[in-house]
């Protein structure tokens, strides 16, 4: 969802971004461990996508540490964190943070309170934690939270009041489903008067979406949703070279197909862009681009408002 975020602040409109909390990897599983916060990570992957600046304040805020000890964990994670100490409030602290790298829109964790993702496989069996949830086994028979929690107060009047509301990209289950299982989330997502899109994933995820097309991905996020999407986005990597599809085969993802030929809620999406990585699993990453948000922002109507 960030990379999407990065240009969808370029349109003109009042931007909200609405973030899952259930992450317990990496630095953000530390932090939740250590100080029973909400994962920062997601949270300052999106304020970092927003910021107004992108020099080194937004740098300070990705920088990432490799000395013993601390190489885990994000400069961002670590402030986000602090400032949660200091006034308190884990959504205060993500308000903090927003100010000082002067956001174009506002990023919300989706609840305040700390939770983990549970899921049930199709072999009967239960884990616990986004981390586990993501690992390739059984499939997925359904996910939910090991507790119930509130959602944010400004979380619910975003959803009441907006003109539109954009679900995805990112993990099926982990990222996007996760939201809709906060208490209250799916139902304000029903009462909306917004218009509702999906953004679909460019590729299957392995452990997830195995196998998925695109109808497989809407079926199952308006199984939690509880209501149909009005359009969905669905992103074509079929002009992708076929030596960075190779590399994301030898991993298990592959390109998301359209299954729904004569769904007419699908928008092709094409422009996207491919980055060279120096992750250990795969050599180049397939994204949105400026392109490909300008495309959706044109079939919503929205001015794109690109910067000189």
């Amino acid at each position: 969802m960030s990379t999407v975020a990065r240009y969808l602040k370029h349109c003109d409109v009042k931007l909200s971004l609405i973030v899952t909390i259930t992450d317990d990897g990496g630095s953000s599983g530390i932090l939740r461990q250590i100080m029973a916060i909400p994962p920062p990570g997601d949270v300052r992957n999106n304020l970092v996508a927003l910021a107004e600046d992108e020099g080194v304040l937004r740098r300070l805020f990705s920088f990432r540490f490799s000395s013993e000890g601390i190489q885990r964990h994000s400069l961002g994670n670590l402030i986000i964190a602090g400032l949660s100490e200091m006034l308190g409030s884990f959504p205060e602290a993500v308000t903090a943070a927003s100010r000082l790298l002067r956001t174009r829109g506002e990023v919300f964790p989706v609840s305040g309170e700390e939770v983990h993702l549970v899921a049930q496989l199709d072999d009967g069996s239960i884990v616990q934690g986004e981390t586990a949830v993501a690992l390739v086994g059984p499939k997925i028979r359904r996910v939910f939270l090991d507790r119930e929690v509130r959602p944010l107060p400004e979380v619910l009047e975003r959803l009441r009041n907006a003109d539109t509301i954009l679900v995805g990209p990112g993990s099926l289950y982990t990222s996007v489903v996760s939201n809709f299982l906060v208490k209250g989330i799916s139902e304000a997502f029903c009462n909306t008067s917004a218009e509702v899109a999906y953004i679909s994933n460019i590729m299957t995820q392995p452990g997830e979406t195995d196998g998925f097309g695109l109808k497989k991905h809407v079926d199952t996020l308006e199984q939690y949703t509880k209501r149909s999407f009005d359009k969905v986005f669905w992103a074509d990597a079929s002009n992708i070279d076929k030596s960075v599809l190779k590399d994301y085969s030898s991993n298990g993802a592959f390109p998301v197909q359209n299954d729904t030929p004569d769904d007419g809620r699908v928008m092709r999406i094409d422009r996207l862009s491919v980055e060279y990585t120096y992750d250990k699993e795969y050599k180049y990453v397939i994204r949105h681009s400026e392109e490909s948000i300008m495309q959706i922002s044109n079939y919503l109507g929205i001015t794109y408002e690109k910067d000189n």
